[in-house]
């Protein structure tokens, strides 16, 4: 290759970074403001971690461009957890011990179980999520405050909109109209949560309505913020740090195999971890909303053109400038308007398609993915998890074990001379011993299936189990 040449495919290499950076910084402004505001960690934290996190995870992570911030499943249990310690000293300590299982499990082969979970287990979570989003800004788009439960908010409902604010469902509504109506021509070009965020912030105070709105957003960099380290605080904060940790860690690993499959390369996901475990540290000591590795948006990144992790640095340039330069106009978006965009992120991350073979999908699946997703929205998102886990392993089992059986070979199948000698063996001890031919899966479920048939053979003392493997 030639000097000219090389400067040219260098330079195309590069445009596509910037492209696929400044492509998902438009995509990640509304939504790290949506959920820190969601998380009650407050707008200006959740754009701060998205910077800090995009920065740190891109500079030390593989050479895949991944985009990095705050997502849906990670914002529901950040915001469970504010909610449940009520105390930003808490929420930091919860992050910073949630960053340091991942550099932990970094160390591990965790990292590469994730490929083992069922696909319905993570369906089930995925559907869950989403609906989590939607029923937890249905007050926020009526103009109330969110609530802190799916149940109390379904509860609720009737009295939220028998007094809502018609401001803020108007607001809302034009939202809402935008993000899933505008055309893919435009959308393909500038995202249409982005166009939302500026024409309904813009309309909102040009009809001069009175709305909830940010109100606030520091520019300064975060000040440090101490996590508490007695060992009282540590044993107490343990489940919400391991349950941040697993979605934290789920979350980017995934993003990591979508990466994988679109760039046709392979990432160490040790690696990935390891990088996405240090910058959650900076944001947890800064107060910043942390997150992991973010599919959305680093699909939007390689698709507008990047192949390098140069599209990590230019996504957080851009928001810093962003933030500096219209930190004034975001002070005035609408919560109403963050609700509905929210709403939209959490109908994407509903498998709609799923609707249409459902019909068609094994049972047992079914059992595991409606078992996650119920145990999802009205209980517990990583003890849904680990049910659905649980309940795909057990039914596995005994979908083998049914399958395993005692046969009789015929001759034809079997060697002739090993057949007579076990006839022999037989008929010489009364049938005292025998010989047991088993096909299929032979494992602890299967061995209950078997000796449940065993005992029809009265007077047996001895069994000789002969197991062919397929």
């Amino acid at each position: 290759m030639d000097l000219n040449n090389f400067f040219k495919l260098k330079l195309k290499i590069f445009a596509g970074d910037v492209f696929g950076g400044i492509n998902s910084a438009i995509i990640t402004l509304p939504q790290a403001l949506a959920f820190g505001v969601a998380t009650g960690f407050g707008a200006g934290a959740g754009i701060w971690g998205a910077i800090i996190l995009c920065f740190i995870a891109g500079l030390i992570g593989p050479k895949v461009p991944l985009i990095s911030g705050t997502t849906g499943p990670v914002a529901i249990v950040i915001a469970s957890a504010m909610i449940a310690l009520n105390n930003m000293q808490a929420a930091v300590t919860v992050l910073f011990m949630a960053a340091a299982f991942q550099i932990i499990a970094s160390l591990t082969n965790i990292p590469q179980m994730v490929k083992y979970i069922p696909y319905p287990v993570i369906s089930g979570f995925m559907n869950g999520v989403g609906i989590i989003i939607i029923i937890l800004q249905l007050n926020p788009l009526m103009g109330h405050r969110p609530l802190s439960s799916t149940v109390e908010t379904v509860l609720t409902l009737h009295q939220s909109i028998l007094s809502l604010s018609h401001s803020s469902l108007f607001i809302g509504l034009v939202t809402l109209i935008i993000v899933f109506f505008i055309p893919k021509k435009i959308n393909k070009y500038i995202p249409s949560q982005i166009v939302a965020l500026i024409f309904c912030t813009w309309l909102s105070v040009k009809m001069g309505l009175n709305l909830e709105r940010i109100s606030e957003v520091s520019v300064s960099f975060p000040a440090l913020i101490k996590p508490y380290c007695d060992f009282n605080h540590i044993i107490e904060y343990l489940p919400y740090s391991i349950t941040i940790a697993i979605v934290f860690s789920a979350e980017s690993m995934l993003t990591g195999l979508v990466a994988d499959s679109l760039t046709k390369t392979r990432h160490n996901p040790k690696h990935l971890l390891a990088a996405q475990g240090i910058g959650n540290i900076f944001c947890s000591i800064t107060g910043s909303l942390g997150g992991s590795a973010a599919t959305m948006r680093t699909v939007a990144a390689l698709n507008a053109g990047a192949t390098t992790k140069i599209a990590a640095f230019i996504n957080p340039l851009l928001l810093l400038i962003l933030l500096f330069k219209f930190s004034g106009f975001v002070a005035q978006i609408p919560l109403a308007v963050l609700a509905a965009i929210l709403i939209k992120i959490g109908y994407d991350i509903i498998d709609v398609k799923l609707l249409k073979v459902l019909k068609y999908a094994p049972k047992d699946d079914l059992y595991v993915l409606f078992t996650v997703f119920l145990l999802t929205v009205f209980y517990n998102l990583i003890f849904a998890v680990g049910a659905g886990i649980t309940l795909a392993a057990l039914l596995y089992a005994k979908r083998v074990a049914d399958k395993a059986d005692i046969i009789h070979k015929p001759l034809s199948d079997y060697d002739a001379d090993i057949m007579e000698y076990e006839k022999i063996l037989e008929n010489d001890y009364h049938h005292k011993i025998r010989v047991v031919h088993i096909s299929g899966q032979f494992f602890f479920g299967s061995a209950t299936q078997l000796i449940s048939k065993f005992e029809d053979m009265l007077g047996t003392k001895y069994l000789i189990l002969n197991y062919e493997a397929d």
